[in-house]
């Protein structure tokens, strides 16, 4: 068969696969396009991959789907094939390595359009689940058995004066999977980097990564993720996950313990310096505290020399954390990454993945929440995933435990009324928004609403006109008058300042700062 009609074949097959009801047609976008076609003739068809991931996580969860869609579409049983193929055509098997911010090495590739979704029945690696599912859990990825603990644990390093690290058990296993990530555009490449340092630890110029991005947008799920994902498949490596508020109170506790025990420092050392792969999350958090990222430094240097691994998450861009030229030189040595606000269809995505979840884990397989009542959710909660699926577990509850199963979205309007940080909204002004802005820029609210056109006064003015546009329900023409303008100059701040919020990291951080300065009010 030649190459035109087994690709236009495959098509029809991925097609028909995405139009089951019990699938998401992104997640098989997604998934699929990271597989090629090789062969195909009566009855088979062998299909390539560009990594042990994607072929594991297809085989496990889309093979039954890709057979029921060859059937559908040719009329006959197939057998479908799997293999890895890393030096195929998909671009998606190349390295990501952003120009701007990552040691060069070849041109930058096409960022993988990888979907951890499963489509079918996602995995979980809860400690509380594991058992109950070992009757009927998915096969495991390439390269491991089963996901289960070592044999050999060996005694933490020093025990002797912290009994909370007694085994680094306490924080290998999570729910937090790449198989429950939701990617969207606002998060492609820093998942896809994620899995390559995932797959190959220390042996990427990925080293360290570095992701950024505001509370609740998923950095940590990455982190767990790439610490699952190793201890999985790699279980010879030993990876340590620490938050920046636990390594400064395990510095602390060194300190505490000198005197009675001398070797306190050097314990504390050796347990990050045996790492593996070592992830800090909320690196931010230890800027003003010198001798612990001195400490830090070390550790750093000393792994990287050794090419293990190291990954950070701060909630800002390394340039924007209050620390030593050193250390931002070291950050951005490898790759450095942004976690962007979801997009409305990423929320949507999440939606969807959150219901599924409580579906199975609950077997409740006729359960269903309204696609408007789902659109709504998404729609009006903020970029917090946290409080988006709260808002989720809130109305699946109200229905569930109250017998409203024909909630409906008037009545989800008023139980989520106090729920989105944006509810108390109808509360604020248009003065309550110019005040902060006055306050923030430092400037005076004469020259807020005056004709000034010097810089330092219209970006304020802009910034303002654009968050009351965000925040407050009203018209372009009622909040033109407010500053003295016409409807027209209103509309042009906005957009204005929507581009700038696109493409300006720091802008971005400067408008989510003053929302949540104002939504504190």
């Amino acid at each position: 068969m030649d190459f035109s009609a087994l690709t236009d074949n495959w098509n029809r097959v991925c097609e028909q696969v995405s139009s089951y009801d019990d699938v998401d047609a992104s997640q098989v976008k997604a998934f699929f396009s990271r597989l090629q076609p090789q062969a195909m003739s009566d009855g088979f068809l062998m299909l390539t991959a560009d990594n042990d991931f994607i072929k594991s996580w297809v085989s496990t969860h889309y093979l039954d789907l890709i057979k029921r869609g060859l059937q559908e579409v040719f009329g006959n049983p197939y057998t479908v094939i799997i293999e890895v193929d890393m030096t195929g055509s998909s671009a998606a098997s190349a390295q990501p390595t952003p120009s701007s911010t990552l040691a060069p090495t070849t041109e930058t590739p096409e960022p993988a359009p990888a979907q951890p979704i499963p489509a079918t029945r996602p995995q979980s690696f809860a400690p509380e689940t594991i058992a109950a599912a070992a009757t009927d859990a998915p096969a495991p990825l390439s390269g491991a058995s089963t996901f289960e603990r070592p044999t050999v644990v060996e005694p933490h390093p020093y025990e002797n004066y912290s009994q909370r690290h007694a085994t680094d058990d306490d924080n290998l296993i999570s729910s937090l999977t790449f198989e429950n990530f939701v990617i969207g555009d606002s998060n492609r490449m820093a998942y896809s980097m994620a899995v390559d340092v995932a797959e190959m630890p220390g042996k990427t110029p990925l080293n360290p990564l570095f992701i950024y991005g505001k509370s609740g947008l998923g950095k940590t799920h990455l982190m767990r993720a790439i610490q699952n994902y190793i201890y999985e498949t790699q279980p010879h490596l030993r990876t340590v996950y620490v938050d920046s508020a636990e390594l400064l109170s395990d510095y602390m506790d060194a300190g505490a313990a000198h005197d009675k025990d001398k070797a306190s420092y050097k314990n504390f050392k050796t347990h990050y310096e045996e790492a593996d792969v070592l992830l800090i999350d909320d690196i931010q958090y230890l800027q003003g505290k010198k001798q612990t990222l001195d400490i830090v430094f070390q550790i750093f240097n000393k792994l990287t020399n050794q090419g293990r691994q190291i990954v950070f998450s701060a909630d800002r861009a390394p340039k924007n954390i209050d620390i030593d030229e050193r250390y931002h030189s070291r950050f951005n040595r490898g790759g450095t990454i942004d976690i962007q606000p979801p997009e409305i269809e990423t929320k949507l995505g999440i939606v969807k993945s959150f219901i599924n979840e409580y579906k199975r884990n609950e077997g409740l397989e006729s359960f269903s929440i309204p696609e408007d009542i789902q659109m709504y959710i998404a729609e009006n909660s903020s970029s917090n995933i946290r409080e988006l699926k709260s808002a989720i577990t809130k109305v699946v509850y109200q229905i569930k435990f109250f017998n409203q199963y024909d909630l409906s979205i008037d009545e989800v309007r008023v139980l989520l009324k106090d729920h989105f940080s944006g509810g108390s909204s109808k509360n604020l002004t248009v003065e309550d928004i110019m005040r902060e802005v006055e306050n923030f820029y430092k400037i005076k609210h004469a020259d807020l609403v005056g004709r000034s056109r010097a810089r330092n006064i219209v970006y304020p003015r802009h910034i303002a006109i654009y968050l009351c546009r965000q925040l407050l329900d009203l018209p372009f023409n009622n909040i033109a008058k407010k500053f003295n303008r016409d409807h027209t100059t209103a509309m042009h701040s906005v957009t204005s300042v929507e581009e700038m919020v696109r493409n300006n990291r720091e802008v971005q951080e400067e408008v989510e700062v003053l929302k949540q300065i104002i939504r504190e009010l």
